[in-house]
């Protein structure tokens, strides 16, 4: 006798079976082909977002640096139109001068700033003492000028205690050379 059984299916369970079969191979599809491959996408989409936000950047440096570069070049040009042997000291005594203050000024205190990059900063303490305010901005007219790369980078006024009406002030004036 034959030990092997045979089974028969009805149509209905072979119906269930090809059907969970179906699924399963559904399953392994979804599972090993069409997710890895959503994965991949969307990594790719945040990288190609991650390099487009890089380049924006890059483009917004890029025009920086250009506009940086000018600036140099006008800084250049300026330096170079300048009278050689100009310090800033004897432009602000000879600015003195001209201005009729040179007798209200207490002292003029030169330093020499250090600089990260290929100009240096001449720089003048200078203190002015009872003048008035017209002769103070006719004074800074004078000195500060944009062609010359000479500005002030701070000024302190107070009144002056002794004669009414005139004032002190302290100056620091810069100069690139």
């Amino acid at each position: 006798m034959d030990d092997r059984i045979e089974m028969t299916l009805a149509r209905r369970e072979k119906f269930l079976v090809a059907l969970a079969g179906g699924m399963i191979l559904l399953l392994f599809i979804f599972h090993f082909l069409i997710l890895p491959f959503l994965e991949e996408k969307k990594r790719m989409e945040h990288g190609v977002k991650t390099r487009e936000a890089a380049l924006q950047e890059l483009e917004l440096m890029t025009r920086e640096y250009q506009s940086l570069k000018q600036k140099d070049q006008g800084l250049k040009n300026i330096l170079s139109r300048r009278s050689k042997g100009v310090t800033l000291f004897s432009f602000l005594e000879k600015e003195a001068q001209k201005a009729d203050i040179k007798g209200h000024i207490k002292y003029m205190k030169p330093s020499v700033l250090q600089s990260n990059g290929p100009y240096k900063e001449s720089m003048v303490e200078m203190k002015l003492e009872g003048i008035t305010l017209k002769q103070l901005v006719g004074y800074i007219y004078r000195i500060e000028s944009p062609q010359n790369a000479i500005v002030i980078k701070r000024i302190s006024i107070k009144e002056n205690k002794k004669k009414s009406g005139r004032l002190n002030a302290v100056l620091q004036v810069l100069m690139m050379e």
